[in-house]
């Protein structure tokens, strides 16, 4: 193995044309490629139970309402029963794994809006795995306690939210349970957030509480609906997922948008390239899913509770069905002419969900797992023959799994990342007779086992 390591490395540097001090530093480091693949990410791909996220929707639809209005003293009904009830499952979760989760509340106060006029507590449950080498780097996966009928201000009826969003919410307990067996050298946050259905205040509020907190949250996984298999346009699917993304980043300046436009990026904000990380992810560790990328921030002029963390600045993109059946959202319970309107639990599929949840946990296995993210990427090379890139190595106890790096490379017109290579743990690469104005370039990080960043693109169109 090592003689065939050594012979790739040798050929691609004689064949590809890159610079000879960049091959010359790989090949020192040849020893210490890291392996391509993870093989307990296999393992975390077949471990969600359908079984068990089944029996958390049910659970979930038997508090009546979720409603962010709706009852919050009794023990049996409404939505304070039910986010104590998560909170309690997290708990029971973090006792399983020797208390290896800090399990909180977030919640602050809403009045005065559309969709809640008067002072009411939204509050989220949160569930805080802690990294072992660096603590402060966050990746989230999240579902939406809340549910609601027809009018968004009934908050008494019977709404039981089966696919929206308890399946979102029954997916991240699930791959709670998963990961809490296991440690990595990042942080991973398991949300519960409230307040969706009522203008998308629980992800604003924990927005704003990561930001005062300051953790540094590179990516967040918004679960919303993700059971259904059969849509309203007939087509019954239970192998493609959508992961939508938005292209630029929402809280960029004047000044980084002019940049943005003199050196691209309209597709390559960290949220697309979270998209993207999450699509190869599945694809080398599953099998009987496509994961379809939408670039699209969310449905055609619809939202999700990534949105708020976008507005921040926080990636983020939103894991759901690929067909829709809107007879079962955001309806009353009732029969008319034959044809059942709401959302229960006959909407629900099993196995899909399960699924959907092995995606996540994948996607937050990878991103906790690796080393800290390349900083301060910029790339180089106007009116060259070659183009540069150059990055910052971290320091210090969070860089302690960090192998080295993996430069990447498509044209300008190619949706995914086309070309990579490892090149060893440097701060810059230069392509030699590869002409910026012709491709896009991008960097990530590789973990010692062999997990790795997103990519990164250069400048502040591309920062995580």
């Amino acid at each position: 193995m090592r003689y065939l390591s050594t012979l790739l490395t040798t050929t691609l540097c004689a064949t590809a044309s890159f610079s000879l001090s960049s091959c010359a530093q790989a090949q020192g480091s040849t020893n210490a490629v890291p392996p391509s693949e993870v093989l307990d990410l296999y393992d975390i791909a077949t471990a969600p139970s359908a079984t068990r996220i089944v029996d958390d929707i049910q659970t979930l639809v038997n508090f009546g309402t979720r409603h962010t209005l709706s009852e919050t003293e009794s023990d049996t009904q409404g939505i304070g029963a039910a986010r104590r009830w998560i909170f309690e499952e997290f708990e029971r979760i973090s006792a399983d794994c020797g208390g290896c989760l800090e399990v909180i509340y977030v919640s602050d106060t809403i009045s005065g809006e559309r969709r809640i006029p008067e002072p009411t507590e939204v509050v989220s449950v949160l569930a805080i795995q802690r990294g072992t080498l660096d603590p402060n780097r966050f990746v989230m996966m999240s579902g939406d306690i809340d549910s609601r009928v027809t009018d968004p201000l009934n908050g008494t009826d019977d709404s039981p939210g089966a696919n929206d969003n308890a399946s979102g919410m029954a997916g991240t307990i699930e791959a709670a349970r998963i990961l809490s067996k296991r440690k990595y050298a990042g942080s991973i946050i398991y949300a519960g957030l409230s307040g969706e259905e009522q203008g998308l205040f629980g992800g604003k509020i924990v927005a704003d509480h990561a930001l005062k907190e300051g953790w540094e949250i590179k990516g967040v996984l918004n679960n919303d609906m993700i059971s259904n298999i059969a849509g309203i346009d007939g087509v019954v699917n239970n192998s493609v997922v959508r992961v939508f993304s938005e292209g630029t980043r929402a809280n960029e300046t004047p000044e980084e948008a002019r940049i943005r436009r003199f050196t691209g990026g309209e597709v390559d904000s960290p949220s697309r390239n979270l998209a993207r990380y999450i699509k190869t992810q599945g694809d080398q560790y599953m099998v009987n899913l496509d994961i379809n990328m939408v670039y699209r921030l969310d449905r055609y002029r619809r939202g999700g509770h990534h949105r708020p963390f976008n507005d921040v600045g926080i990636p983020g993109i939103r894991i759901m069905e690929s067909h829709e059946h809107y007879d079962r959202q955001h309806q009353d319970l009732r029969s008319k002419d034959g044809r059942p309107y709401g959302d229960t639990m006959d909407g629900v599929d099993g196995p899909y969900a399960a699924k959907l949840t092995a995606l996540n946990a994948l996607t937050l296995a990878g991103m906790a797992g690796a080393p800290p993210f390349p900083s301060n990427v910029e790339a180089s090379g106007a009116v060259e023959a070659s183009a540069k890139l150059t990055w910052e190595r971290p320091t210090g106890k969070p860089a302690e799994n960090l192998a080295g790096y993996r430069v990447h490379w498509r044209e300008t017109t190619a949706p995914e990342w086309t070309h990579s290579r490892y090149v060893g743990n440097v701060s810059e690469w230069t392509f030699e007779n590869l002409v910026i104005d012709n491709y896009f370039f991008g960097v990530s990080a590789v973990s010692k086992d062999g997990h790795a960043t997103p990519v990164v693109f250069p400048g502040p169109a591309g920062r995580f």
